[in-house]
């Protein structure tokens, strides 16, 4: 078990060292700025999507060309339909705050639900 849980970490990257050198090299103004996510030991994908947005801001066509690239694991989802459950959203109000597909939320609750 421990080695299983040894090589999911080696496989992840190291999030919190990138976002210290983005912040470091792109945007040394934002160094003075308190992130306390970068604080923790490892971040989960919803945690980087909120210091992606931190850091970089919101910049619409940007954002739809990287969400072609976002990857969710299992814990992440689950979390994501919580926040669902929590906040009484349908799958296309939750799909436009998380900017995912309907489809996605729709195949997630029949795989995970």
């Amino acid at each position: 078990m421990d080695e299983q849980i040894l090589k999911e970490q080696l496989n992840k990257p190291d999030y919190i060292k990138i976002f210290n050198d983005i912040i470091e090299l792109k945007f040394p103004q934002k160094k003075n700025l308190d992130f306390p996510l970068l604080q923790k030991d490892s971040l989960s994908a919803l945690e980087v999507i909120k210091m992606n947005k931190m850091i970089f801001g919101t910049s619409g066509n940007n954002e739809d060309i990287n969400q072609k690239h976002r990857c969710y694991d299992e814990k992440t989802i689950k979390d994501i339909l919580e926040y669902q459950k929590k906040n009484s959203l349908n799958n296309t109000q939750l799909a436009n705050h998380f900017k995912l597909s309907r489809n996605s939320v729709a195949k997630w609750k029949k795989s995970f639900l």
